[in-house]
């Protein structure tokens, strides 16, 4: 038996019909931009995603160390062990956002074993990987490893409850909203909890698949992990998992709460992407009109915009975003440091570019316009 998806309220119908509004209008304005201009913020979520579920599982690597690491850089600053973290996480990213539009395409026990595969294979023989596991589970509170928070079903029971939550994810309750189907395949794979570790990261990455599937906005922008990942969030993520799910396996409990929980975050982390696309356009639009008459070429300004959304370029990533050469993109890099617009900082291997004296200022002063987050259960009206 699984959690069931609870009936929602009036106030929660009106939430969600609002995300569908906020997704519909990201949606269309990311493809009335030219894609250059929706890179940078492309790999900017995703790296933004990858970090959240580093922190929210113990791991420290800044977002931009991450995007690094994402396009093959080694010489960041994290640790070895963070580094393989990170990499694993983003190996199963990319697999998740390439099957947003998969032809045919089914959930199976052999899926979802692969995926666990590329985020924990590199911890195995030590801890298995890409299987259930073989012994009961224990979850400890928050910061007392004795004691308990929650306990798993029995390894027993492990192949007939995944078998029940494979047949619900491609036949069960297809008239349920995605968003909210999503959020329960969450919720029942967290708390099956059929491997030995990883679960957390399998679960937050099956429902960034089932929202991807949803085929609304692109895989880039379909994920909460960044909300999710955020201090306070993470706090209440860990309470409302509490709270719903129980202290064994309970799947006759009421499960809305967990659902009001994530209309909140994908009313929210809607709000956050949109004011970041928002800002993302803006401000490439006023590096532009700054390079014209200042010697910058248009493909510069690719490199302008990272530093001014980012805060850095390497030029490796340059390289790439603009099909360059290494000498093309190291004489251009060269040419804005020279002219004062970008300031190199460290060594060859690590060396990357942040914004010099000379760098628009109004366009850094876009990159860094607050904005404000609503909280859609607490407005008036």
């Amino acid at each position: 038996m699984l959690y069931s998806t609870p009936r929602l309220q009036q106030v929660d119908l009106r939430v969600l019909a609002q995300v569908d509004d906020l997704r519909a209008q990201l949606r269309d304005a990311v493809q009335q931009v030219p894609m250059k201009w929706t890179q940078d913020l492309r790999k900017a979520l995703t790296a933004s995603a990858i970090a959240a579920s580093n922190t929210i599982e113990g791991y420290q690597v800044d977002a931009k160390d991450v995007a690094d690491l994402m396009d093959g850089e080694r010489e960041v600053d994290a640790s070895e062990e963070n580094k393989a973290e990170t990499l694993a996480y983003q190996q199963a990213m990319t697999y998740i956002q390439s099957l947003h539009d998969a032809p045919d395409f089914r959930y199976g026990k052999e899926l979802l074993n692969a995926l666990h595969w590329m985020l924990q294979g590199h911890h195995h023989p030590g801890r298995t990987a890409g299987q259930w596991r073989k012994t009961s589970i224990r979850i400890t509170a928050p910061g007392d490893e004795l004691a308990t928070d929650y306990d798993g079903p029995d390894r027993e029971l492990v192949p007939d409850l995944m078998t029940e939550l494979v047949d619900w994810l491609n036949d069960g309750e297809l008239d349920v909203h995605f968003l909210i189907r999503a959020a329960m395949a969450h919720l029942n794979l967290v708390k099956i909890h059929p491997w030995s570790d990883g679960n957390g990261r399998m679960s937050r990455s099956l429902q960034t698949l089932l929202i991807a599937r949803g085929g609304v906005l692109a895989p880039e922008f379909s994920s909460i992990e960044e909300w999710l990942g955020m201090p306070g969030h993470t706090w209440e993520y860990y309470q409302v998992l509490r709270t719903v799910g129980g202290p064994v396996y309970s799947p006759e409990r009421e499960t809305l709460p967990w659902i009001k929980f994530n209309l909140r975050a994908y009313h929210e982390q809607a709000q956050r992407v949109q004011h970041r696309v928002n800002r993302s356009n803006d401000c490439w639009m006023e590096l532009l009109e700054a390079s014209e008459g200042a010697g910058i070429s248009e493909r510069q300004v690719t490199a302008l915009h990272e530093v001014a959304i980012t805060g850095r370029v390497r030029r490796s990533r340059y390289e790439r975003a603009e099909a360059l050469n290494t000498q093309q993109a190291t004489r251009d890099l060269q040419a804005l440091t020279k002219s004062g617009v970008l300031t190199a900082v460290g060594q060859t291997k690590g060396r990357h570019y942040v914004a010099g004296p000379r760098f628009p200022q109004n366009a850094l002063a876009t990159a860094k316009r607050p904005h404000r987050i609503v909280n859609p259960y607490e407005e008036r009206g």
